[in-house]
């Protein structure tokens, strides 16, 4: 049997130990071949197609990004998109495919798995907001380097006595935000799933300040106020209709100076939380995604993706595009209100 494998999506600490996974096990228990797509669902467009063994894949479990490269293509939205992925595998004789990616590039493969294509998905993402899995591999990374980052910017908020805004990523979902900004003892943090009172916001500002005590803000890249739309960078969307986020930060900073008097700054982490070297913990959940991924090929499990629930690996039905996000519980986020302001 050959098996493709593809990673789509933004890159994501932890992908290149699904790969290693899925490629050693497949190789040395099973006798499986195995061909790697370049860039996503656009290799499989493009038949962009190389080999993928045991000799391609040693020493990549500690490295960051994706050996394979990543696209945020959408075979629907290119003409006869479904028939070149089809016909792609064909020519390289691949029999099955192993997925890995976030709820666009599943969404993609649940409708490929419904038009005949035998695959496999695995979730990953930093926002940790794929439904079905209690966590992603990647979010455990991104946590730890926000919460590093908050933790540093303590000191120089204290030193000059400002509001430090620090942004961090999660469009629909404010789970960085949470788990970083209680590890790192943020004083508010602000997430898409409850949209917040600016004024409230300044206020908690100001009972800060009249301890001596600078505050930090996290604010999720997709939080919005109350009374506003969500600030973007710009309006280009990518080809699953998502615009470019980011700009909250900065729109936190100014109204915080304006309506407090006081100075505030802003930190975007950006790009760096999915870049570099995966925790333990994400090499640990991937390697064990690889593993279980291959595992359901071999047993025809077709249309099915893996996912961590509790400390064992299941397999469910590949979310659709129509699937919910997977978003912060209030309750979870209410637990912690007792340390704002």
């Amino acid at each position: 049997m050959k098996v493709g494998v593809l990673t789509g999506g933004g890159d994501c600490p932890g992908l290149n130990a699904v790969i290693r996974g899925v490629v050693r096990k497949g190789v040395q228990e099973y006798g499986f071949e195995f061909a790697g797509l370049r860039d996503g669902w656009l290799g499989a467009l493009r038949d962009d197609v190389r080999p993928l063994g045991v000799p391609e894949v040693r020493g990549i479990l500690p490295l960051g990004g994706t050996i394979l490269g990543s696209s945020r293509t959408n075979p629907f939205k290119h003409e006869d998109g479904v028939r070149r992925v089809k016909d792609t595998l064909a020519a390289h004789g691949i029999d099955a495919l192993v997925v890995i990616g976030g709820e666009d590039t599943l969404g993609a493969a649940a409708e490929l798995s419904r038009q005949g294509i035998p695959l496999v998905g695995v979730p990953k993402t930093i926002d940790n907001d794929v439904p079905g899995t209690d966590y992603t591999f990647g979010f455990d990374t991104a946590v730890g380097i926000a919460t590093e980052a908050i933790d540093r910017l303590h000191t120089t908020a204290e030193s000059h006595m400002r509001t430090l805004v620090v942004e961090v990523m999660g469009r629909h979902s404010g789970w960085i935000a949470l788990h970083a900004g209680v590890a790192g003892g943020a004083n508010v943090i602000l997430v898409p799933e409850r949209p917040f009172d600016i004024d409230q916001v300044c206020a908690w500002v100001k009972s800060r300040f009249e301890f001596h005590y600078a505050p930090i803000v996290v604010t999720a890249e997709g939080a919005v106020p109350k009374e506003g739309q969500m600030v973007l960078k710009d309006r280009s969307v990518d080809e699953y209709g998502h615009v470019r986020l980011s700009g909250i930060g900065e729109w936190l900073a100014r109204e915080i100076s304006r309506r407090t008097g006081t100075d505030a700054r802003t930190t975007v982490l950006g790009h760096v939380q999915r870049g570099g070297t995966p925790s333990a913990f994400d090499r640990w959940l991937a390697t064990r995604f690889g593993l279980h991924a291959v595992d359901a090929v071999r047993e025809g499990a077709f249309g099915t993706m893996v996912a961590l629930r509790g400390t064992g690996i299941v397999r469910v039905p590949i979310p659709g595009a129509d699937s919910r996000t997977k978003v912060v519980d209030p309750s979870l986020y209410d637990e912690f209100e007792v340390f704002f302001g």
